[in-house]
């Protein structure tokens, strides 16, 4: 990896296809985003309790008497980050016979960068929509009555309240497929955001977006096969049925901001290629993709997690 002598020789060009390639259904650097790059795999970040940030203590100054001073109680946490890669050996009659105009290193190299990419998908999702990752005052079950699919229910004062709720208003909305297609069709949606009777028509990410305040409204599609090898495909998604509410601040880092969570990298996704004598009659060419990187919950007081939505 960067910043590291590496065993395996890198190499530029598949480098280049790595980091650039990337599945459009995957929503995991946009829900806990990457901070710049880190020097070493072990990195240090800091907790403080969030009643700091909003106890006032006695600011008043006398005219000849010492300041006030106050103390802040930070918490040094310790993280590593973790290697995660893949890798394909293809054989040289494969490579001799590739079509005019085709690069099949390139196509593997993609090919290794989308299951990775996948692989950190269901990560941020399990820890994203993961109820244990909320304090108790900030996550709800939501009952029958009360679900995106029941017409009587009301997710729009749902969402507001739940928003309000949070200490540090959250601007990003993150649903579940299923829950954001009952919920651009609930019927209170539709009415509030196109002005009429609620009858007919789905709502708009830019329209919910701006109903409920917040930058950006963020929808899981990704899926994943959950069959073993072998079996046939067992297409599940990865983001459930539930809607997380984020305080996410891009410009956060390890030592300052204030953010639901973010994703530490250690140097950059990498790529290289080798030859390899024991792949086929005529030995072949082996491809790894890997990189190092940390997803962390670094606030969880900053999110409110809405449970079973549908």
């Amino acid at each position: 990896m960067a910043g590291e002598v590496s065993a395996w020789p890198v190499d530029p060009e598949l480098t280049q296809i790595a980091i650039g390639y990337r599945n459009r259904e995957m929503i995991a650097d946009r829900v806990l985003p990457r901070i710049p790059a880190l020097g070493q795999s072990e990195f240090k970040y800091f907790f403080y309790a969030l009643e700091q940030a909003f106890t006032v203590p006695n600011t008043l100054v006398g005219r000849r008497s010492a300041t006030p001073e106050v103390y802040f109680k930070g918490e040094d946490r310790t993280a590593s980050a973790e290697d995660f890669g893949l890798e394909h050996g293809l054989p040289q009659r494969d490579i001799d016979n590739a079509p005019e105009g085709q690069n099949p290193l390139g196509r593997v190299t993609e090919w290794l960068s989308n299951l990775i990419e996948l692989d950190r998908e269901i990560r941020v999702a399990n820890l994203v929509f993961n109820p244990a990752t909320y304090p108790t005052a900030n996550k709800v079950t939501l009952a029958a009555g009360e679900k995106f699919t029941d017409a009587g229910s009301d997710p729009l004062r749902l969402m507001l309240e739940s928003l309000d709720g949070v200490v540090m208003r959250p601007n990003r909305v993150v649903f579940g497929q299923g829950a954001w297609r009952e919920f651009r069709q609930h019927p209170k949606i539709v009415k509030a955001t196109h002005r009429n009777s609620g009858d007919s028509g789905v709502a708009a990410r830019e329209a919910v977006a701006e109903l409920l305040e917040v930058e950006e409204v963020i929808v899981g599609r990704a899926l994943v096969n959950a069959a073993r090898i072998g079996q046939p495909a067992d297409l599940r998604v990865a983001w459930g049925n539930h809607v997380a509410m984020l305080h996410v601040d891009r410009l956060a880092d390890n030592n300052q901001g204030a953010t639901f969570g973010f994703t530490a990298p250690y140097g950059s996704r990498d790529a290289a290629q080798w030859f390899d004598r024991n792949i086929g009659a005529k030995g072949g060419t082996r491809v790894r993709v890997a990189e190092s990187l940390k997803e962390l919950v670094t606030a969880p007081d900053l999110g409110f997690f809405i449970e079973g939505a549908v």
